[in-house]
C-alpha cells in the first residue's frame, strides 16, 4: 500500500538554535488511526506542526529529512496549500472563533471555493456527526461549553474535506464522558468518510484503544513503535504511559525512580 504521510527523519529547529526533533520518522497509510504518545516536551506538538506547515509562523523550520504526502514533499509548502492537499490540523485547546456563531465557524473551516449547495450538504454532515451543535447553530461560539467547542473544531476540520486529519490532544479539559462520546465519533469519521487520522493524546489508554499502531516519543525521538496489541503489552509503555506495574498496581510518576527509561528505549 502507498503510505498517505511519510515522515522521512526530520529535524526541526526552533530560532535557528534550539533543536526540538531530532531525526523523527513516521508514516501514515490511508484510512489508518495512528497515534503519537510521549510526555509534555517529547515533541509531538511539533511533529503535527511540521506536518502542517504551521512551524513557520512561530520561528521553526524543518532542517533535515523530509516531509511527503500523497507522494509530494510539503515541507517546504505554505500552510494554506498543505490544507487544500487534504491536511488539516485541529490545534490543542479548543481555538474557536469565539466572536462568531457555531455555524459560521464551520462554513470559515470550508474551502472558498464550495459552491453554495456543497456547503450546505458538509454542514449537515457536521451536524449528523455532532448532533448538539444544530442547537447552537446560531450562538456565539465563545458561550458554548468546553466539548462543544472541541466538537466545533473537529467539524470545522471535516468542513476542509481532509484525507489526512491531525488531532492534537482531543480530550484535554473534558469530562470522560464527553471524551468517551467525541472518540466514537472520530472513530466513525474514520470509518465513515474514510478520514485518516494521526492522534496525538497524553491518554495513552484511549489513544491505544482506536489506533491500529502507535509510535512512542522521547525528547525528539521515535523510541518504539509497534501496533498497539504489542504496545499494550509492552512492560514500558505499561509501565510509563498506561500507569500499571508488571503486576498490575497504578504507579505514579513521582514513584518511577528510573524514569530515564530502561536501556531498550534507546536501541
Amino acid at each position: 500500500m502507498e503510505p498517505l504521510l511519510v515522515v522521512n527523519n526530520i529535524e526541526v529547529i526552533y530560532h535557528n538554535v534550539i533543536l526540538v526533533l531530532k531525526g523523527m520518522s513516521l508514516q501514515v497509510n490511508d484510512g489508518q488511526i495512528i497515534t503519537v504518545l510521549g510526555n509534555n516536551g517529547a515533541g509531538k506538538t511539533t511533529t503535527l506542526k511540521a506536518i502542517s506547515g504551521l512551524l513557520k509562523s512561530e520561528d521553526g523550520e524543518v532542517t533535515d529529512g523530509s516531509i511527503s504526502f500523497m507522494g509530494q514533499r510539503i515541507d517546504r509548502k505554505y500552510p494554506e496549500d498543505i490544507v487544500r492537499m487534504g491536511i488539516f490540523q485541529i490545534m490543542e485547546g479548543r481555538r474557536v472563533f469565539e466572536d462568531l456563531t457555531v455555524e459560521e465557524n464551520l462554513i470559515a473551516g470550508a474551502h472558498t471555493e464550495k459552491s453554495s449547495k456543497k456547503m450546505k450538504e458538509d454542514i449537515k454532515m457536521v451536524y449528523d456527526y455532532f448532533p448538539r451543535l444544530t442547537y447552537r447553530k446560531n450562538i456565539l461560539a465563545g458561550y458554548v461549553s468546553g466539548g462543544e467547542q472541541q466538537m466545533l473544531v473537529i467539524g470545522r476540520g471535516l468542513m476542509a474535506n481532509p484525507k489526512l486529519m491531525l488531532l492534537d490532544e482531543p480530550s484535554m479539559g473534558l469530562a470522560p464522558l464527553l471524551v468517551s462520546e467525541i472518540f466514537e465519533i472520530i472513530q466513525r469519521i474514520n470509518s465513515e468518510e474514510g478520514v485518516a487520522i494521526l492522534l496525538v493524546e497524553q491518554n495513552a489508554r484511549l489513544a491505544l484503544s482506536i489506533a491500529s499502531h502507535g509510535y512512542v516519543m522521547e525528547n525528539g525521538r521515535i523510541v518504539l513503535d509497534d501496533t498497539v496489541e504489542k504496545l499494550q503489552e509492552n512492560a514500558d509503555v505499561k509501565e510509563f504511559y498506561l500507569g500499571l506495574t508488571e503486576v498490575g498496581k497504578k504507579k505514579s510518576y513521582r514513584d518511577v525512580k528510573h524514569y530515564k527509561r530502561r536501556k531498550r528505549w534507546l536501541t
